[in-house]
């Protein structure tokens, strides 16, 4: 099935993130679950803190 599948060479890879140490993880969680209980949290940014492109730090 996967016979057909053609990846190209040429192709970039995206650079992969670290993952947050399980106390970032936990302020993440809780910067989220305050955003969404202001009914601030917006699905542009859910997907900002889940790529990284957002950090709690930026937040401070």
């Amino acid at each position: 099935m996967l016979e057909n599948l053609n990846i190209p060479t040429d192709i970039e890879k995206e650079p992969e993130l670290a993952i947050p140490s399980i106390e970032e993880q936990k302020r993440i969680v809780e910067t989220l679950k305050r955003l969404e209980e202001a009914g601030e949290l917006t699905p542009e940014l859910l997907e900002e803190y889940m790529t990284g492109k957002r950090t709690i730090d930026e937040d401070s």
